[in-house]
């Protein structure tokens, strides 16, 4: 009776768990939360051997609201352990985007002595007031240990310009200044302001940047940071802003600006390439870069894989939406001028050698690699089958000179808006190079170099995908079946995950 009783055990413990992360469109090579609403990835940072990601989290259902801080840690940026709510909804605040960086010097006074710690700068954002309308301000919240609990500091905010939409701070140390600092939106405004700190408590406004480029919506989720060059030495500046509504592929989208930082004033570049949209994709938004790498590692980029449109509506249960594939960054100048190139964070998740593309159906997740002759004819690339009906379709467009994705015939039905032909300016002069991430419900595509990423989610009748060349073949072409990241151990909730109770 023995055995019986642990077999019992274990169908009523484990299997659970191994069955929650496979319901469909479960994606199975990006981070997506247990059950509930999650967007925006908050917090990155690299810490005592772990990467720590934060998100926006509703703990209490699958729509948006009582936004608190989720939290999952990994070793390899890939396979993540989901942790309890980090940072809880409290006394009417509700606990918007923002950094987490380590305080090493106990600059905030925070930590034990003798010893560093985490800080949280986040948003505290106040639905309804007293006296009505909304209130955004900046608020601190501090752990010492490992980012297991937090304490909100309790002289928060501490900025408050008394303003209903002022957001989204983003925080790191600048060595050469000795000084932290803080890139923030007004949204409204179409603008970023940056303000330096030497203690985390105290801030002083140091510039502003903007309007420039695209402003048909709210400026958000801004991000500053250094990009090595590809090859040889060197760095450029890279400002990233979200944009939501009114990217040009529709809804939220994210625009990025290379440039100078003098430790004060950002000035974007005037080159070709200068600007231009960290994805081209429908689903891709609030990406912000992980604080406290190696100074050896290139930065790395992660971001909420999905759009305001629809995001409410997308057919999975019980949680709603996940995390992009992370992303390391560089940036490179040819004769087409700058660009920001992105490669993911994949190969660990490779399932042995590659092998030959065939026309049998191939199960997600897989990735594709595959380079095609140029010149080619005017229009070329591949198409994913789920079924007679329903496919998307990758390709180049050398007339129209785009790269694009279309996904209008991708999915079972979603949103009105859902349906979409997604594109990104062709570069002649660069490879017709094209790397595909394609999971249960997302399909991620880095072209000519890594230069054009577009990210989409797609929802197809089956995860059996029929590949098909159109146009041309490629030279050569590579595919590789990726291992789960839930059939680790390491992923698996802990013994510490309690339930959540909402405060009063």
């Amino acid at each position: 009776m023995v055995w019986l009783r642990s077999f019992l055990t274990f169908l009523v413990f484990f299997l659970p768990a191994f069955a929650q992360y496979n319901e469909p469109y479960r994606p199975q090579v990006h981070f997506s939360p247990r059950e509930h609403w999650t967007n925006d990835p908050n917090g990155l940072v690299f810490y005592d051997g772990e990467y720590h990601l934060f998100f926006q989290f509703n703990p209490l259902g699958d729509q948006w609201g009582h936004m608190s801080w989720g939290h999952a840690i990994s070793s390899d940026l890939l396979h993540w352990k989901e942790l309890p709510v980090a940072i809880p909804e409290n006394n009417g605040v509700m606990i918007f985007t923002g950094s987490v960086v380590v305080d090493r010097t106990n600059s905030s006074g925070f930590c034990k002595p003798g010893s560093d710690c985490l800080v949280a700068i986040y948003t505290g954002h106040q639905e309804r007031l007293a006296g009505g309308g909304k209130r955004q301000a900046q608020y601190l919240a501090y752990s010492n240990d490992r980012g297991r609990t937090w304490t909100q500091y309790e002289k928060n905010p501490v900025i408050d310009l008394q303003m209903a939409d002022f957001r989204d701070p983003s925080v790191f140390w600048d060595d050469k200044r000795n000084q932290w600092l803080m890139t923030v939106s007004l949204p409204t405004l179409h603008m970023v302001r940056f303000y330096s700190s030497h203690n985390l408590k105290t801030w002083n406004q140091i510039s502003e940047f903007g309007p420039m480029g695209d402003i048909d919506g709210d400026w958000e989720c801004p991000n500053l940071q250094r990009v090595p060059k590809e090859h040889g030495k060197g760095s450029i500046w890279a400002l990233k802003v979200g944009l939501n509504p009114g990217a040009p592929q529709g809804g939220s989208g994210e625009q990025y600006f290379l440039g100078r930082f003098d430790g004060k004033q950002f000035s974007a570049s005037t080159e070709v390439g200068a600007h231009g949209w960290t994805n081209y994709g429908k689903d891709d938004y609030c990406a912000i870069n992980f604080n406290n790498l190696p100074t050896s590692s290139k930065p790395v980029l992660l971001g909420w894989m999905s759009n305001w449109e629809y995001a409410a509506s997308l057919p999975t249960s019980p949680w709603r939406g996940q995390m992009s594939i992370p992303r390391r960054l560089s940036y490179l100048r040819d004769g087409a001028g700058l660009a920001l190139k992105q490669e993911p964070v994949i190969e660990p998740l490779r399932a042995g050698e590659p092998s030959q593309l065939t026309p049998e159906p191939v199960e997600a997740p897989f990735e594709l690699s595959m380079t095609f002759e140029a010149p080619q004819p005017s229009k070329f690339g591949v198409r994913m089958y789920s079924d007679h009906e329903h496919w998307t379709e990758i390709g180049f467009d050398r007339e129209k000179k785009q790269f694009y994705i279309d996904r209008t015939k991708s999915s079972i039905p979603v949103a009105r808006e859902f349906p979409a032909r997604t594109v990104a300016p062709l570069v002649e002069g660069r490879p017709f190079d094209l790397r595909l991430v394609v999971d249960r419900s997302s399909l991620e595509a880095f072209a000519q170099e890594g230069t054009i990423t577009m990210t989409n989610l797609q929802y197809p009748p089956s995860a059996r995908l029929r590949l098909e060349f159109f146009g041309a073949k490629p030279r050569s072409a590579s595919q590789w079946k990726l291992n789960s990241i839930w059939k680790q151990k390491s992923c698996r909730l802990g013994p510490t995950t309690e339930p959540y109770t909402q405060e009063k």
